[in-house]
C-alpha cells in the first residue's frame, strides 16, 4: 500500500542558494532547508555559478528537508520550481554535461554584443516584440557570448546537440534525466528572445543575436506537467513537476496579486517590482519591461516590471566589503540611531543602473557626506537607497496606469529578507506615500510555485488557499515637504552617476 500524499514540495533556486520547502494540505510551510552555492566573480566583475553544484545542492536540499521534517518521500504529491531569472545555462543534450558555468543575471559581459546590435538599429524592434530594453541584463546577449566564445557551444549547435536555457530548463532536464527540455512563459519572456505577442521564440531576433532557435527549450504553461522525477532515485515512484515560474513571478502569485493593478516588490540580491496588467501586454516608454506573469490553462497574464541590480546586495556590500556591520540584522538598529537630518545618499550602480534608467555606463556614487557622517548614517543611506530605487520604478508604473485611466496604486505588497527590517519598511512607506504590506509568510517565491503546482494537481483548494493571509502594514508617517526634499536629493544623486 502506497503512502498517503500529504505534502507539496517546491525548490526555489535563487542567486545565493537553493531552498527546498515542503507544504501541508492547508498551504502551511512545514520545513525549509537551504544550500548556498559559490559566487564566482572575476576581475572584470563577471559573475558565474557552477551548474553542477546547483544540481547537487538541489538534491541535497530536498533530502535534508524531508529528513528534518520526518517526511517519507512517498508522501510528496508533486513539486514546483522557482528560479533566478535571466541567468543562463548551456549543456550537451546527449550527456547532460554543462559546457560552461552558468552566466548570472548580474553579469554585464554581453554589453559589447548589445552595443553592436544597437548600432545596427535593432533596439526599437527588439523592445516592441520582446517588451524588454536591449540590455546585457537579459539572457540573449549572455547566450550570444557563449556561442561566440566557447568553442564547444558552436560545435554542439551545428550537430543539434546544444541545449541553452535558463536555470529552470537546466533543473527540469536533470530532474527528468534528459527526457524534458522545457521552460515556462514567465522565464521565456525574460530571455529577450520571446515574442510576447505571438508567444513564440522570435526567429528573427534569435538570428540577430546569433542564437539557433533549435537550441532553445519548448515553452509551456506555468502549470503544465513538465515531466516526472525520481530526484536521482530519492522518490521510488516518480512525482510530477507541475509548475515552473521565475522567482519574482512566483512571488507575485504567492502574494495573491492575481488581479489587474495589484503590485509587489521582491527584495533579494536585486529587486523585482511587478504590476499585474491583465491579459493584454501594456507597452512602456518609461524604462519598464513588459513580461509574462504566467500562463495557466492556456491563459496568459502580463506584467509591467522594473528590475534593480543592487538592493539586498547593498547590505552584503556594507558587511563584506566595507566591514561596517557584522550581520544584516544590525542595520535596523544603526539606521534608527543615525542622525535623521544627515543627507548622505548611496547610488549602488556597481555594474550600471537597471530599471528605469538602463544605463550600463553609470558608476556607483556616495554624496552628501559631512564631517558628522558616521557609521550609522552610512548604513542608513545604504538602506534608504533600496527604497529610493523601488520608488523610481513605481513612479513610472503608477503614471502608466493613470494614463490608462486605471486607479493609482494604494498599497505595495513586499517580500524577501530585507522586509524584516522595520526601518526600511517604514521608510519605504514614507517615501512612496502609500501602504506597504509585509506578509507573515516568508519565501513567497517558493510558496507561489508550490501553490500553483498543488492547484494544478488538485492538491489544494484554490478558493481557500489565499484566504486569511496575515500581513503587517506600514502606513506613511513622513510629512510631504520632507518627502519631497529627500526625493529631490536622490534624483540629483542619480543624475551625477550618469555624468
Amino acid at each position: 500500500m502506497g503512502s498517503i500524499k500529504m505534502y507539496m514540495l517546491s525548490v526555489d533556486q535563487s542567486t545565493q542558494g537553493t531552498k527546498a520547502l515542503i507544504f501541508d494540505r492547508s498551504g502551511r510551510m512545514v520545513v525549509r532547508h537551504d544550500m548556498p552555492h559559490r559566487q564566482i566573480i572575476d576581475e572584470n566583475g563577471w559573475v558565474e555559478h557552477d551548474l553542477e553544484e546547483i544540481w547537487e545542492n538541489t538534491k541535497e536540499a530536498v533530502r535534508s528537508a524531508l529528513k528534518k521534517a520526518g517526511i517519507a518521500p512517498g508522501q510528496i504529491a508533486g513539486m514546483g520550481i522557482s528560479n533566478q531569472r535571466e541567468t543562463v545555462a548551456a549543456w550537451n543534450r546527449k550527456t547532460g554535461t554543462p559546457i560552461y558555468h552558468g552566466i548570472v543575471w548580474q553579469c554585464p559581459r554581453g554589453e559589447a554584443i548589445c552595443g553592436g546590435i544597437k548600432a545596427q538599429g535593432y533596439s526599437r524592434m527588439i523592445k516592441e516584440r520582446t517588451g524588454l530594453e536591449l540590455s546585457p541584463y537579459f539572457s540573449a546577449s549572455k547566450l550570444a557570448w557563449l556561442l561566440q566564445n566557447v568553442p564547444e557551444a558552436a560545435l554542439l549547435a551545428e550537430t543539434g546537440d546544444l541545449c541553452c536555457g535558463t536555470i529552470d530548463s537546466w533543473l527540469v532536464f536533470q530532474l527528468t534525466e534528459g527526457t524534458a527540455f522545457k521552460t515556462d512563459y514567465s522565464n521565456a519572456s525574460r530571455t529577450q528572445l520571446l515574442n510576447i505577442h505571438s508567444l513564440e521564440w522570435d526567429e528573427e531576433i534569435c538570428g540577430i543575436f546569433g542564437i539557433p532557435a533549435a537550441c532553445l527549450p519548448e515553452i509551456c504553461d506555468s502549470d503544465s506537467i513538465f515531466g516526472m522525477t525520481s530526484m536521482d532515485g530519492l522518490f521510488e515512484n516518480p512525482i510530477p513537476i507541475s509548475c515552473v515560474m521565475g522567482d519574482s513571478n512566483g512571488a507575485l502569485f504567492g502574494q495573491g496579486c492575481h488581479e489587474l493593478g495589484m503590485a509587489k516588490a521582491t527584495y533579494g540580491t536585486g529587486s523585482s517590482v511587478m504590476m499585474n496588467v491583465g491579459r493584454s501586454p501594456v507597452a512602456s516608454e518609461e524604462g519598464l519591461a513588459t513580461s509574462l506573469a504566467w500562463s495557466r490553462g492556456g491563459e496568459v497574464h502580463y506584467v509591467l516590471e522594473g528590475n534593480i541590480n543592487y538592493t539586498g546586495a547593498v547590505i552584503t556590500w556594507l558587511q563584506k566589503q566595507l566591514r561596517l556591520i557584522d550581520n544584516a540584522a544590525e542595520t535596523e538598529r544603526l539606521a534608527m540611531e543615525a542622525n535623521p537630518r544627515d543627507k548622505t545618499y548611496i547610488v549602488p550602480a556597481f555594474t550600471g543602473l537597471g530599471a528605469p534608467y538602463w544605463n550600463s555606463e553609470a558608476t556607483a556614487l556616495v554624496t552628501g557626506v559631512t564631517r558628522m557622517t558616521g557609521k550609522p548614517e552610512f548604513v542608513k543611506a545604504g538602506l534608504e537607497c533600496i527604497a529610493y530605487q523601488i520608488l523610481d520604478v513605481l513612479e513610472r508604473m503608477d503614471r502608466g496606469e493613470r494614463e490608462l485611466n486605471r486607479p493609482g496604486l494604494t498599497a505595495l505588497r513586499v517580500d524577501g529578507g530585507p522586509t524584516k527590517n522595520r526601518y526600511l519598511m517604514q521608510f519605504q512607506a514614507d517615501i512612496l506615500g502609500i501602504l506597504v504590506e509585509v506578509p507573515e509568510d516568508e519565501e513567497l517565491s517558493g510558496i507561489g510555485v508550490a501553490y500553483m503546482a498543488g492547484i494544478s494537481l488538485g492538491f489544494f483548494d484554490s478558493s481557500k488557499l489565499f484566504d486569511g493571509k496575515k500581513r503587517k502594514t506600514y502606513a506613511p508617517q513622513m510629512g510631504a515637504d520632507v518627502r519631497c526634499e529627500k526625493i529631490w536629493g536622490w534624483k540629483k544623486a542619480i543624475e551625477r552617476t550618469m555624468l
